[in-house]
């Protein structure tokens, strides 16, 4: 967790990515009342509004700060988790997880595969993952090439940004290569084929 980068989170609002990637998360949802684990939950905001709603969530992050804002709205629910582990944090050890949520992480992440086991080994069998990244396809890419923007959408100045820029079909083959089943997609955030983020929605086989 060393070469952790801080995020910088100051509150617990929603971000932009969160207020287009909540409604069609909540549609990917079981409504059974069975626990989630929201992985990467950064301030908490999404998991804290899922709680609102009656969902029954946790969340971890790496963001020792992030953890500390999201307690304090649902203390108790939110816990510092090092993504290079092989562990829960103890308190979450006796869940068993039905669905994992993951919004806007992967991209962040230099070993993704090792991600998706701790996921893969999360869930119990038949789970769910709802996991979102940046969309990249052939039309937002021309665009971003069009209009000179790969300089702003790539760009190596932010400390702690984006690394690994997936595809429908790069996000799924990882999936699918470890264990996983693509039962769903979504574009979000923009007009199609130009989409912010897309949705993947998989289930452990």
């Amino acid at each position: 967790m060393k070469e952790y980068k801080e995020y910088g989170w100051e509150n617990s609002e929603f971000t932009n990515a969160h207020a287009y990637l909540i409604r069609p998360i909540i549609d990917m949802l079981p409504v059974d009342g069975s626990p989630i684990l929201d992985l990467g939950c950064g301030n908490g905001a999404i998991a804290n509004f899922l709680i609102r709603k009656g969902y029954n969530v946790y969340g971890t992050d790496a963001s020792i700060k992030g953890i500390e804002i999201a307690n304090k709205i649902n203390p108790g629910h939110f816990f510092v988790q090092d993504f290079t582990s092989d562990d829960l944090p103890v308190y979450l050890k006796s869940i068993t997880f039905k669905t994992v949520i993951s919004t806007e992480v992967i991209e962040h992440l230099y070993d993704p595969k090792k991600y998706v086991s701790f996921i893969k080994l999360i869930l119990r069998s038949g789970g769910i993952i709802i996991i979102s990244t940046p969309y990249h396809g052939y039309l937002k890419n021309l665009a971003l090439s069009i209009f000179n923007k790969w300089d702003d959408h790539h760009t190596p100045l932010w400390e702690g940004g984006h690394i690994k820029f997936w595809s429908k079909k790069t996000l799924s083959s990882l999936l699918e290569q470890n264990g996983f089943k693509v039962i769903g997609f979504k574009g979000t955030g923009r007009i199609p084929f130009f989409w912010k983020s897309m949705i993947l929605l998989a289930k452990k086989i």
